[in-house]
């Protein structure tokens, strides 16, 4: 969006591990042609009740704290496991002289009933530095003030030039709370980073920055590269991070981000009340879920609602930033956020923001403090082969009475379809489009515009035109092979003609209850060899033609 911030500025303090790697308790006998053999392992305890003074390799004889465990070297396949239910201060490292093997990794977690809390003290809870090869599961992370300035939750940082990407890492069953980032995945070498990342089942709140963050070094499009590879974010619940009120030189309070990354997916998420307390002052501000300088990225599945920003820009539900290519936003639902439920921007005019797909999308009612820029935004000055359909938008006038477009498109941009849509205003204009915006390079086709409770507005330009035939024939928009194919059906939703979305579960108010709009759709594979997949938003078989907008009708 405008004044954007470069990404990947970002940068999150490592303690790089102050561990004494000690004659590892690995067997040394066998015979070599023995099939199937690995070096034996070790399981290390920790307990409040246990002593430091024990070997820690059994429940009865464990020890009673993180700084003696951050004297034993971790080796392939070795565990150490907290007491469940148990609080532990400090943190637990992981460096480069440990761990290394996917195949058989270092897991770090809880044993008993509960999980154990790792209370860190100016430091990462559990830093993984120039490694990986490492489980992390079923412990609960908190950061103290030390923490919450400057530290990851759970922190992967690799900078070690020229390693590469270090193999596998999982996270599962964790909850973060009290740091600058919840879980921070960084690089500050072009291709060095992590790979065969996972992060399942996390709760990430109260946190400063982000709820989670993945990050590496500035990037060039003349040779472009990303630190980190094979990312999955499944099932994660970012929420109440809340952002800096003096960082007025970078954007926090963001939920999920995707940064310096290729093949990466963030499903069945979410991410809600982020960004109350980022800076009026900051040039950027935070999202719920977003991407930038990535590729082959997919984000389904997923909500974003009551996210904020404190300054004029961002607060989106999802977005594609800057230098994001060949990527989707597919089945999510957005509303109530501060700025659009769904974006698209780039500020530098490189070519890199290419060839993506925002499809089968939800939002009601975006826009709470910025609605300006609409329910579906593209932003920027060079976004290419941008691709907006399948979507259902509705907007209604903020408490102030000031009301937004369902649609808004600024100067800049290349390549961009918009088809297949469902835009619902209440009287605001459907769609608001810069001057110099013209079928060359912005095409609207097939697209349905209802204002549910005032005139039919829709601004093109300096034109403001309130007659769809009217605005067709003055701008060739919502026209094939010279014929008109836009429309202007009620869509019948349930809920209403302005449907009062106020939590995840109102998502089906957003399917219509009549056939106005099924089979109503420009079949886009045949016209224009898009792949618009099989499902709507609420997975059910689409045919040919499809809908207009995200959802069949209820009774299909």
């Amino acid at each position: 969006m405008p004044g954007r911030a470069a990404r990947a500025a970002v940068r999150i303090s490592v303690v790089p591990g102050c561990l004494v790697t000690v004659s590892a308790l690995i067997a040394t006998t066998g015979c070599a042609a023995t099939p199937h053999y690995a070096p034996a392992s070790a399981t290390y305890y920790v307990s409040p009740r246990g002593d430091d003074a024990n070997d820690g390799t059994d429940p009865g004889r464990a020890w009673r704290s993180l700084a003696r465990a951050e004297r034993v070297g971790l080796q392939p396949g070795d565990r150490l496991l907290l007491a469940g239910g148990a609080r532990f201060g400090g943190t637990v490292t992981v460096d480069g002289t440990e761990a290394g093997d996917a195949d058989r990794p270092v897991v770090i977690g809880s044993y008993g009933e509960g999980r154990a809390e790792i209370a860190a003290e100016g430091a990462p809870g559990v830093s993984v530095h120039n490694t990986a090869g490492v489980r992390i599961h079923d412990l609960t992370l908190s950061g103290d003030r030390a923490a919450h300035k400057g530290y990851g939750g759970i922190s992967l940082y690799n900078d070690r030039p020229g390693s590469g990407r270090f193999d596998g890492i999982a996270v599962a069953d964790v909850t973060v709370s009290g740091f600058r980032v919840g879980i921070a995945v960084g690089g500050i070498g072009r291709g060095d980073g992590f790979r065969n990342v996972t992060v399942d089942r996390a709760r990430l709140h109260g946190n400063k920055d982000a709820g989670l963050l993945t990050y590496g070094p500035a990037f060039d499009p003349a040779h472009p590269a990303w630190s980190h590879e094979d990312v999955e974010i499944t099932n994660v619940e970012a929420y109440r991070n809340t952002g800096d009120p003096g960082a007025d030189d970078r954007h926090t309070g963001d939920g999920i981000v995707l940064g310096a990354v290729r093949d990466a997916a963030v499903r069945g998420s979410s991410a809600h009340d982020n960004g109350a307390d980022a800076a009026r002052t900051a040039p950027s501000g935070p999202v719920g879920i977003w991407a930038y300088d990535a590729t082959e990225v997919v984000l389904e599945r997923n909500t974003a609602y009551r996210n904020h920003t404190g300054s004029d820009v961002d607060g989106a539900g999802f977005g594609f930033d800057e230098n994001v290519s060949h990527s989707t936003i597919q089945y999510n639902l957005a509303f109530h956020n501060d700025g659009p439920g769904f974006y698209a921007y780039t500020r530098e005019a490189n070519g890199a923001h290419t060839d993506n797909s925002i499809r089968y999308n939800l939002t009601a009612d975006d826009g709470r403090r910025l609605p300006r820029f609409g329910g579906l935004a593209v932003y920027g000055h060079d976004v290419r082969d941008l691709h907006l359909y399948q979507n259902t938008v509705v907007m209604t006038a903020t408490e102030d009475g000031v009301g937004g477009p369902a649609l808004r498109l600024m100067d800049g941009q290349s390549g961009v379809t918009v088809r297949n849509n469902n835009f619902v205003t209440d009287g605001s204009p459907l769609a608001v489009v810069d001057k110099g915006l013209d079928e060359r390079n912005v095409v609207l086709q097939g697209n349905n515009y209802r204002a549910e409770q005032g005139r039919w507005t829709l601004q093109w330009g300096d034109r403001t035109f309130h007659d769809r035939a009217a605005w067709s024939r003055a701008t060739g928009q919502e026209r094939l092979d010279g014929h008109p194919v836009g429309l202007s059906a009620d869509p019948c939703f349930p809920g209403g003609g302005l449907p009062a979305v106020d939590s995840p579960d109102d998502a089906h108010l957003l399917a219509p209850d009549c056939s106005a709009l099924a089979d109503q759709g420009l079949d886009l594979k045949e016209l224009f060899g898009t792949d618009t997949g099989s499902t709507d938003y609420f997975g059910r078989t689409v045919g040919t033609p499809p809908p207009v907008g995200a959802a069949l009708p209820r009774n299909d």
